[in-house]
C-alpha cells in the first residue's frame, strides 16, 4: 500500500478574486491582513515540514499599474455579466505600485514564497471564471498565455493549476496540459461539489456544504492515488475548505477540527490523498485564532507522519510521483 498524502494549496488572489462580490473598503481588513499571514504561514509550513502550493493570479506578480497594464492579454473575455470581468471598471481603483496598493499586487509576497522553496502553481492571470457565459477557450487561451509569460519573466515555471471558483471542464482540462500543466485540483465527488457557474446552484449548496464542514455530509473526501490520472492533467481532488474562524460558530470549533483529523486519519491509514485549501486572506481577520487552528492540524499532521508515514506533497511533486509510476 502506497504512503497516505497531505495536499495543501492556497489560493492566492489578494481583491482580485473578490471584487465582483465584496467591494473593496468592506474587505480591506482581511487584504491587509495578508502581508503578516504569508509570512507566518511559511514559517509554520517550515516548522511542520510542509510542502504546499500556493496557486496564484498572476495580476499579482507585478510591483506597479504601468508594469501591469504593459501584459495585459490581448483577448480578454467578454463575460455576459459584465462585472465578472476585471477589465471593465476595475483598474481605475488599481494604485501606481505595490507600496501604495497592497491589495492588487503581490510580487515580495510570491517573492518570499518562492524563497521558502514552496510551491508557485497558477489561479489563472485574471481570475478567469472558466464556466460563465460570455467567455470562450481563445480568451481562457490567451489568458493562460499571460500567466505563463509573468511568471517566466519571475523565473517561475508554473506546473499546478487551480481554477477560479473551481470551474472547469474537458476542454480547459486539455488547454492547460498544452501548456505544460501537469494537475489540477479537482472537486469533492460528491453533488455538493460539482463544478457549476456562479448562481442559484451555488447558493443553493452554500448552507450544506457549512454543515459539512462540521457533520460527515460528504464523506472523507479521501481519494486513491493510483486513479488520480483520469484525464489530461492529473486530478488531485479538494478534500476540505478550511473555513476561517467564525466568532458566532465558536462553540463548534472541537467539530470542525475534528471533522479534518477524523478524514487526515482515515487517509493515513488507507493510503489515500487528503487536499486541504484556502485562501490566505481567510486568515486576514482573527489572524491567531486561524493560525492556532491550524496548528492544531499540522500537529496531527506530524502524529500520522510518525504513525503511519503520512507525508506532505504539494501538487507538482504528487504529479511527479504518479507520473513516475505509470512509466
Amino acid at each position: 500500500m502506497s504512503k497516505g498524502k497531505l495536499i495543501i494549496s492556497l489560493d492566492f488572489e489578494l481583491y482580485w478574486g473578490v471584487r465582483d462580490v465584496v467591494k473593496l473598503e468592506d474587505y480591506r481588513e482581511q487584504l491587509l491582513g495578508v502581508e503578516k499571514v504569508i509570512p507566518l504561514l511559511l514559517k509554520m509550513f517550515a516548522r511542520y515540514e510542509i510542502n504546499a502550493t500556493f496557486a496564484t493570479v498572476g495580476f499579482l506578480f507585478f510591483g506597479s499599474k504601468y508594469e501591469l497594464l504593459q501584459h495585459l492579454p490581448v483577448e480578454k473575455p467578454h463575460y455576459s455579466n459584465s462585472r465578472l470581468s476585471p477589465y471593465i471598471g476595475d483598474f481605475h481603483l488599481v494604485g501606481q505600485d505595490e507600496k501604495h496598493d497592497p491589495f492588487h499586487f503581490g510580487s515580495n509576497l510570491i517573492e518570499q514564497i518562492k524563497n521558502a522553496g514552496q510551491e508557485i502553481g497558477s489561479h489563472t492571470f485574471s481570475h478567469y471564471y472558466c464556466l460563465e457565459k460570455g467567455q470562450t477557450k481563445e480568451a481562457f487561451e490567451s489568458d493562460l498565455n499571460a500567466a505563463k509569460e509573468i511568471a517566466r519573466i519571475k523565473n517561475i515555471k508554473m506546473k499546478s493549476f487551480v481554477f477560479p471558483r473551481n470551474q472547469y471542464n474537458e476542454t480547459y482540462l486539455n488547454i492547460c496540459k498544452q501548456h505544460g500543466f501537469t494537475s489540477f485540483r479537482g472537486n469533492e465527488k460528491s453533488w455538493l461539489f460539482s463544478s457549476k457557474s456562479h448562481g442559484y446552484a451555488t447558493v443553493f449548496r452554500r448552507p450544506f456544504r457549512l454543515l459539512d464542514s462540521y457533520f460527515s455530509l460528504s464523506g472523507h473526501n479521501c481519494y486513491p492515488i493510483k486513479e488520480m490520472k483520469e484525464s489530461e492533467l492529473i486530478n488531485i481532488p479538494s478534500s476540505r475548505f478550511l473555513r476561517p474562524y467564525n466568532k458566532r460558530l465558536k462553540v463548534f470549533e472541537n467539530m470542525r477540527l475534528k471533522r479534518i483529523q477524523n478524514s487526515m486519519n482515515y487517509a493515513a491509514r488507507q493510503g489515500l490523498s487528503y487536499h486541504l485549501w484556502w485562501h490566505p486572506h481567510n486568515f486576514g481577520v482573527n489572524m491567531d485564532e486561524n493560525l492556532a487552528f491550524l496548528d492544531k492540524i499540522l500537529i496531527y499532521y506530524e502524529r500520522l507522519k510518525r504513525e503511519f508515514d503520512f507525508e506532505s506533497v504539494n501538487m507538482q511533486q504528487l504529479s511527479e510521483e504518479i507520473n513516475n509510476c505509470n512509466e
